[in-house]
C-alpha cells in the first residue's frame, strides 16, 4: 500500500488504500465495445486475499523448494487476479515483480526494463494472463500460460544484460583514452589530420588526452604539426 502510495502521489488519482467497491477487468476491442477479461476478487475479500498472498509466498520462500522466478511469477499471476486497487495493479504489481527477483538475485532488473520487455509483447501478456486467470475463483485455473510467458520475459531480460556487460566488458578491455587516441592516430588517423578529426572518431576523450598523446607521439617521432592554433593540422611520419 505504502509503494502504491508512493507511485500515485503525483496524479489525480489517490494512492495507498485498498478499492472499496468491486472492480472488473475489461478489453477495448477496435470498434469500441468493451469485453470483459476477468473479474477481480472483491472489495471486501481483497485485504484477506493480500494477507493470504504475502504469507504463502514467504513459507514458500523459506521452504525453497521451487525456483524463484516461479514463485515471484505466481506472486504476480494472483496479485494481478485480486486486482486490490481501482487503478494502477499493473504497475504496482511489476514494480513488486522487479522488487522481488533483485531480491532474489536477479540484479539485471536494475539495468534492463523488464516494464519495457512487457510493453513490447503487450499482446502475449494479455493472452498469457486471460489463459491463467480463467477459474481462478475456483482454483481451477492454470497457471502455465503466464509462467510460461514470464519466465520468457524475465530470460530475455537476463540475456539482454549479459549482451551488455559483454559489450562494457570489452569496451573496457580496450585500454585507456589515451591507448584508444593513440591507437587512432598511428593506425586510422589520415595521413594529414586535425584534432577535430580525432574529436569525432573518438567521442567522450578530452582535447587535453588528444593534446597529451599527439604530444608524446611527437615526441617519439610519429608524428608533426604542419602548423599551430586552433585548426592545425598533423601529419603522421613513415617510420622505416
Amino acid at each position: 500500500m505504502h509503494l502504491h502510495r508512493l507511485l500515485f502521489r503525483y496524479t489525480e488519482v489517490t494512492g495507498g488504500p485498498f478499492k472499496t467497491t468491486d472492480n472488473v477487468v475489461v478489453d477495448r476491442l477496435p470498434d469500441g465495445t468493451r469485453v470483459k477479461r476477468f473479474t477481480p476478487v472483491s472489495a471486501a475479500e481483497t485485504p484477506g486475499h493480500v494477507a493470504e498472498l504475502i504469507d504463502r509466498y514467504l513459507a514458500a520462500q523459506q521452504d525453497a523448494r521451487h525456483h524463484p522466478v516461479i514463485m515471484i511469477g505466481l506472486f504476480a499471476l494472483d496479485l494481478l487476479t485480486i486486482h486490490p486497487f481501482l487503478d494502477g495493479n499493473g504497475r504496482i504489481t511489476r514494480a513488486l515483480t522487479n522488487a522481488l527477483l533483485q531480491d532474489a538475485g536477479y540484479e539485471v532488473t536494475r539495468y534492463v526494463s523488464l516494464e519495457t520487455s512487457i510493453a513490447q509483447s503487450a499482446d502475449a501478456y494479455y493472452a498469457a494472463l486471460l489463459g491463467s486467470t480463467a477459474q481462478w475463483h475456483r482454483a481451477r485455473h492454470d497457471p502455465w500460460p503466464w509462467l510460461r510467458y514470464f519466465v520468457t520475459i524475465v530470460t530475455i531480460v537476463a540475456r539482454s544484460y549479459e549482451e551488455f556487460a559483454s559489450l562494457t566488458s570489452r569496451a573496457r578491455s580496450d585500454g585507456s583514452k589515451q591507448d584508444r587516441v593513440r591507437d587512432y592516430v598511428v593506425n586510422h588517423a589520415p595521413a594529414s589530420f586535425q584534432i577535430g578529426d580525432i574529436r569525432v572518431a573518438l567521442p567522450g576523450v578530452s582535447d587535453q588526452t588528444i593534446r597529451l598523446v599527439l604530444n608524446q607521439l611527437k615526441a617519439a617521432g610519429h608524428v608533426e604539426p604542419d602548423s599551430v592554433g586552433r585548426t592545425a593540422t598533423w601529419s603522421r611520419r613513415r617510420l622505416p
